[in-house]
């Protein structure tokens, strides 16, 4: 999506360690409009898949899930990072690694949300080792769902998650793959 790779470089900040800030639009403060066509662009690439269900971790990728959603007209699950007293204990769970924050977590989700009979869509802001995509694809099979694919906003590429997962069989659809960023400038795959 070439309208999100001009906004990454025009607003994204590289911090040191690999980090992409992208805070100004799609973390702390979201850009609604251009959010919305991220979202119809994630519906286009899939429309024809016969998702039911978009599912995502939190807290990130909820607004991307809630945007694709709109044009999809499905509900939205995610995954919580710990899991609550509202949370029943009849749950898939998953060990995930944060690249971003370099912790690790036990994602949850109730099982009432995913069922064997559901077509899951799976959308995250961010792809770079790939555990929390590899999370959320563990509880979705977990679930006996079968998965349309993944979407995502940044696919950081050369830190060879999506790669990973690609060669696993699962489809992949990055809305900008970054090919390598330094300081100074941002490479994108094409």
């Amino acid at each position: 999506m070439l309208a999100l790779e001009e906004k990454i470089k025009k607003e994204g900040k590289v911090l040191p360690g690999g980090i992409l800030k992208v805070g100004s639009f799609l973390n702390q403060q979201i850009d609604i409009s251009f959010l919305m066509e991220m979202g119809r662009e994630i519906s286009r690439l899939y429309e024809n898949c016969g998702v039911t269900r978009i599912f995502t971790i939190e807290s990130s990728g909820i607004a991307i899930a809630v945007a694709a959603a709109t044009y999809m007209n499905v509900p939205v699950v995610f995954a919580r990072k710990n899991k609550s007293n509202n949370i029943a204990n009849d749950v898939y769970t998953s060990r995930v690694s944060s690249f971003t924050h370099g912790n690790t977590y036990d994602a949850v989700v109730s099982r009432e949300y995913i069922k064997a009979d559901d077509t899951v869509l799976i959308i995250d802001d961010f792809l770079a080792r790939g555990s929390a995509l590899v999370g959320l694809i563990d509880m979705v099979k977990q679930s006996g769902a079968k998965i349309a694919g993944a979407a995502i906003a940044i696919e950081k590429g050369f830190q060879g998650g999506g790669d990973n997962i690609r060669r696993t069989g699962i489809r992949i659809e990055s809305l900008a793959l970054i090919e390598n960023m330094t300081d100074n400038e941002i490479i994108f795959k094409r």
